[in-house]
């Protein structure tokens, strides 16, 4: 592969336009926190929809596609594509909710809806290992594939990818604050669109390719075609499908797929200019994210299995790579090295921006904590704006340079999607629950966050040392669960309520729907209830559910040649959606109360 000079030139105008857009926003975003931050919270649901998902669509997204069908077949990514679910929860049910609260970040949410000294405590703490542990580890998983996709295009070492991807970024982000990181976000989008489209379809003119028909009917592809798992085989059952849809997407945290919303996708409804908006930017998110992008990389991903079938070939391709980088995730970047000069660079382009996309992202959200929950909070509260943007830059690098250094110690994407899901593990359940039902309180939180990882540093760490029989990932993550969970609810039960002050200040601000509030209702009888539309909200989160997988289905039946099971799904899809927008007025903010009587 050689990068020629038009391939440059591209990938230099790119870096020139980024670098122009946080110059252009830096001054705006340095007036105030509130700012740099949420960008005013004045944005339009199109830019933060565009936002999400191209924040979503990181470097290591391909790779961890990739790495998931070639060993688990196209039905394999059920294990993510299972937090739809979560995704269409946020849209109906919390999304209003988080712009109701007019907090600056997510972690505000614990000293209103908490209070005292554990309310604190879970804010300076989820700051600190939300905004360094856990959002370090997300930067490190994307920056693995930067240096896998430099490495193979570009003969880069690690260490040079590092380098040479941080700086731009770090540079933009720390300028231009969150609208920077919105407008960068939206032509980076369609960068990166049409890089993996293209990229699809000129490997499917490789001579040992051809056609989409001599793809889908190689030896090495056929059986990896599926889009649901065999049902007759639990192995693969269990694992693939019933796993992810029964417990994965409600149990476990995951950054982008928190139940009931958090992460920097709660940083852009916070944004929204108002609940509408942050409505309808999660509502596109799901729908792009899951059903119009996944595609290219599936086939790009099928086609590596004919040109680079065993990871022994992938060492063979590219010897020059350390051996503890060489994975099935390594063939996304190894097929794109069979690209033309101009389609190349635009390529190079698009996985840039989708690496710098999503990092500057996490930048922001992770010194928003840092800054907002943890320095302005804790350390010094009577902090200038120009203190805050300033602490908040400086954060913005140090975050970069951890990052950074982890990135060099991975070795696959599926690897840190496991350990994620680990950590996480038995957490969910707190967060669709807290908003819903009053006896929850600050204990909860922090029983759930020290035993899940505390279980997943036993999975990780110690089980294996003791020669205990071996688990897969998905026992792990059922026994981590069922620990956690019951965990919490013991000290929910054996603990105190928050005060009554802290419970009405939350329900006046927010107004959830009653159901879950019932008791605490009765006994303040002066508080107007939310009677709400939960039940109507949660059934357009399961028509919104069936509308995108049907979405989603429809293309690959398309693709595979099965006509008649493309038009079932294509009409069923219609369908959903007709359905979906006829009722989008009826919970747009609708609010209807009622008294709630002892009787």
């Amino acid at each position: 592969m050689q990068v020629g000079f038009w391939d440059w030139a591209i990938i230099a105008s790119f870096f020139i336009l980024s670098l122009s857009i946080g110059i252009y926003t830096s001054k705006k975003a340095g007036k105030n926190a509130k700012e740099f931050f949420l960008s005013g919270r004045n944005m339009p649901w199109w830019l933060l929809g565009v936002s999400m998902v191209a924040t979503t669509f990181s470097s290591d997204t391909p790779n961890l596609v990739t790495d998931i069908v070639r060993k688990n077949g196209v039905s394999g990514n059920w294990v993510w594509w299972a937090f739809l679910l979560t995704g269409m929860l946020t849209v109906f049910v919390y999304s209003k909710l988080w712009r109701r609260s007019k907090i600056n970040t997510d972690l505000e949410f614990y000293e209103i809806r908490y209070g005292g000294r554990p309310a604190a405590f879970l804010r300076a703490f989820r700051a600190l290992y939300l905004g360094f542990f856990f959002n370090v580890v997300i930067m490190a998983t994307v920056s693995l594939a930067a240096i896998k996709i430099g490495g193979v295009m570009l003969g880069l070492t690690p260490i040079q990818t590092m380098l040479i991807a941080s700086i731009i970024t770090v540079i933009y982000s720390s300028l231009g604050g969150l609208r920077g990181v919105l407008l960068t976000d939206f032509f980076q989008f369609f960068i990166s669109i049409a890089g993996s489209f293209g990229a699809a379809w000129y490997i499917l003119q490789q001579p040992e390719i051809g056609s989409l028909h001599n793809l889908f009917s190689h030896p090495n592809v056929a059986g990896k075609l599926q889009l649901l798992p065999d049902f007759s085989d639990s192995k693969t059952l269990i694992p693939l499908l019933l796993m992810p849809i029964a417990i994965q997407w409600w149990a476990t945290w995951y950054p982008g797929a928190e139940p009931g919303g958090g992460g920097y996708i709660a940083q852009r409804m916070l944004s929204a200019k108002d609940e509408q908006n942050a409505m309808g930017a999660t509502l596109f998110f799901n729908i792009a994210h899951y059903a119009l992008r996944p595609w290219p990389w599936i086939i790009i991903a099928l086609a590596s299995l004919i040109i680079f079938p065993q990871i022994s070939d992938l060492q063979s391709a590219f010897p020059h790579l350390p051996e503890d980088k060489l994975n099935d995730d390594l063939a996304y970047p190894a097929m794109l090295t069979f690209l033309p000069a101009g389609l190349l660079g635009i390529v190079l382009a698009s996985l840039i921006a989708a690496f710098m996309s999503t990092i500057s992202t996490h930048l922001n959200w992770g010194s928003s904590y840092i800054v907002n929950d943890f320095y302005l909070r804790f350390i010094k509260p009577e902090a200038s704006d120009k203190d805050q943007v300033f602490v908040g830059r400086v954060s913005t690098v140090f975050l970069m340079g951890l990052a950074a250094l982890l990135a060099l110690e991975l070795s696959n994407a599926l690897q840190a999607f496991d350990i994620l899901l680990q950590i996480g593990a038995g957490t969910g359940l707190i967060f669709i629950l807290r908003w819903f039902w009053w006896r929850i309180n600050s204990y909860t939180e922090i029983t759930g966050m020290v035993v899940s990882f505390l279980v997943a540093i036993y999975f990780e760490l110690i089980h294996d040392k003791l020669r205990l029989a071996p688990l897969l990932s998905h026992e792990k993550l059922v026994i981590g669960v069922l620990i956690t969970t019951i965990s919490w609810l013991t000290v929910t039960f054996l603990t105190q309520p928050e005060d009554n002050y802290v419970l009405r200040r939350f329900y006046n601000l927010v107004r959830p729907a009653s159901i879950g509030w019932r008791k605490f209702l009765i006994s303040n009888p002066d508080i107007e209830s939310e009677r709400g539309q939960l039940p109507l909200e949660i059934g357009l989160m399961v028509l919104g559910s069936v509308a995108v997988y049907s979405t989603l289905f429809t293309t690959g039946y398309w693709l595979y040649g099965n006509n008649f099971a493309g038009i079932i799904t294509s009409l069923l899809a219609i369908v959903c959606y007709w359905l979906l927008f006829s009722n989008w007025k009826k919970v747009q903010g609708v609010k209807m109360k009622n008294k709630i009587s002892a009787s």
